[in-house]
Order: C-alpha cells, then structure tokens, then sequence
C-alpha cells in the first residue's frame, strides 16, 4: 500500500486587512480538507501585506508572539476544526526590540509543534526585511506531523543550499517554502531553484508564492505555487501566476525512499571533506 499524503497550499491576493485575510485563508482550509488534504500551508507572512517592500515603524504593527498570539491561536483551532496540519507564516515579536520571520507549524489534532524562524534577511530594494526581522536562530526543525516528517524554509532562504540540506539530514519528507518575491528580480530562479533543491535533498517541497500587487510598492508578486517531487518534477499543474489559487496534490512518500535507493545521494555525502564551507 502506497503512503500517498494529499497536500494543499495556497497562493492570496492582499485583501486589505488582517481580519478578512485570515478568514479568507480558512475559508480556503476547509474547501482544501473537504477535498481530502490532510496538510495545508499558506504564504510568507500570510496574514499582512508584503511590508518589507518599505521601512517604515508602523509596520511593526503586524507582529504577534507566537504561538500565543491571535492569529496562531485561530489557526490551533482550525486544525482541530479540519483534522489538518497548518504551516502559518507569521511576523513574530518574542519582546522589546525581537521581530522575526517565522513559521509556525500546527498538527492535525490542533496542537502547536513548534516554529521556523527564517534564517537568511535580505536588504535590497523592494525587500528591506533587515529592517524589521532578526536573522533566525532556532536551528533547522523538523516536525513530525500526523502526516509526517515536514521542515520549513522561508522565501530567500531558498537561494542557499545550506540549509535545504540540513532539513534533508533531519529527515524531512516535505518542505514548505512560503515566498514573497516579484516578476522582475528572480522569476527565471522560480522554477530551478527548488526543483533542484528538492532533487539534491530527496524530498517534496511545497514552493508558494504572493500573487498579485500591494499597496506599499511595486512588486509584482506572480504566484505559479507548486510542490514539487524528489525527482525535481511538478507534481500535477503549477497555480496561475496572475491569480489566487489554491493548489490541492497527493503526495507518493514511497517515492523518496524509492529515489534515495536510486541516486544515493545521501550515501555518498563527503562531510569529512566540507570544513571550508563554514569557514567564515
């Protein structure tokens, strides 16, 4: 019997204000479980606009603690609503002066397993997140979900190869990858770089993307979500890249075993011979 796990994900348009977003996103949970999914994951800081495109104080009102705070609170209840695990992107506050770019992950019977907070900020035009977050300091997590082993890596984490690897070596079976980035600066990137992780890691990843144009730049995020298979193939069609979307797929876990008995990557690591890599 084959372990096929249905997964789900979604890619939103801003709707103006955190309370219509978040209802919009369970809305959403609950046609994506009615459906058959049984994990669902939602796009960088999923509850408020792409901020970062500016530097401004006020934006520091978005921030919530996690997981005590409003929004993970809500989503603890809509797991237990659904009977699925949520990955919620959020902006964190921990205390005075401590904002991060986190993930948390919820299970399926509504209890909170922990959080990513994203590793890599950059600061260039349109992307001033330097401004607002730390960078992570919660090491590479992997929950084990009632669905199974699921890591998390946040937006332009994905450029380095580092990290997607350490989840690998933790032993996730999915990695969600909630994004914000926009047409003109890494579109070609979109579809190479996670597909490319996914095969040198052997594992799915769940790649999401903003969709749409905010009101506090110019960015053009343009969607085209997709999850992506060990063999680095899409895993049925990639979502518009004008439009909401929500992305529903199963999910062959047999397959990664499959494919790491194949191309035994992880066999043949050599990290006797990686001791420049973390040189400074």
């Amino acid at each position: 019997m084959t372990n096929v796990v249905r997964a789900a994900l979604v890619q939103a348009t801003w709707t103006g204000d955190t309370e219509s977003m978040v209802a919009k996103h369970e809305e959403h949970a609950r046609e994506a479980a009615r459906r058959g999914a049984r994990i669902i994951g939602f796009q960088e800081v999923f509850n408020a606009p792409y901020f970062c495109q500016v530097q401004e104080p006020e934006h520091y009102r978005w921030a919530e603690p996690v997981p005590d705070g409003p929004t993970v609170r809500r989503m603890r209840e809509l797991a237990r609503e659904t009977g699925m695990v949520i990955v919620v992107p959020v902006f964190e506050v921990e205390g005075s002066g401590f904002y991060y770019n986190t993930a948390a992950v919820i299970d399926a019977d509504g209890s909170y397993l922990g959080k990513y907070r994203k590793h890599h900020i950059p600061q260039v035009k349109g992307f001033w997140e330097k401004y607002y977050f730390k960078p992570g300091n919660l090491g590479w997590p992997v929950f084990d979900t009632a669905v199974g082993k699921v890591g998390v890596y946040i937006c332009y984490d994905r450029h380095f190869p580092e990290g997607w690897r350490q989840l690998g070596l933790n032993g996730a079976q999915l990695v969600y990858n909630p994004s914000a980035t926009h047409r003109g600066l890494s579109a070609y990137l979109w579809q190479l770089e996670q597909p490319a992780a996914a095969v040198a890691n052997e594992y799915y990843i769940a790649a999401i993307n903003r969709v749409g144009q905010e009101e506090y730049g110019d960015n053009d995020f343009y969607g085209t979500s997709y999850f992506v298979d060990p063999r680095g193939q899409f895993v049925g069609e990639v979502a518009s890249d004008k439009s909401e979307e929500l992305l529903v797929r199963d999910l062959d876990f047999d397959l990664i075993e499959e494919v790491r008995r194949q191309w035994a990557f992880y066999r043949d690591r050599r990290p006797d011979a990686y001791e420049g890599l973390v040189q400074p």
